[in-house]
């Protein structure tokens, strides 16, 4: 089992929209598809930044949700759309973890 961490920066001006498109659509469509997403967060002290966790049970679980998610053609015609517009693709991050033996989050 491991954790994806994602570390996104926000466009100026789009937060409130980006964590309503978060919180109404992409969440909720991930999940529909199996997707484990452990919590999402915004930064207290930096307006753009939204981070979220995903977890996975294996490496190809991983591979076949993304294609299940990514592939879609909810994702490409209605959701990519929104995210072009709202987010900075060459600021995203993607860190994978692993919990330690006494973690709360397993």
């Amino acid at each position: 089992m491991f954790f994806e961490l994602r570390q996104y920066r926000i466009k100026p001006g789009q937060r409130e929209r980006w964590v309503k498109l978060m919180e109404e659509k992409i969440i909720p469509f991930q999940i529909s598809k199996g997707m484990v997403v452990v919590g999402s967060f915004v930064g207290q002290q930096e307006e753009d930044l939204y981070v979220w966790i995903r977890r996975f049970e294996s490496e190809e679980e991983r591979e076949r949700l993304y294609k299940e998610v990514y592939e879609s053609d909810f994702w490409k015609n209605e959701i990519k759309p929104q995210v072009d517009e709202m987010l900075d693709r060459s600021k995203i991050q993607i860190t994978r973890l692993e919990a330690t033996p006494k973690s709360v989050i397993r």
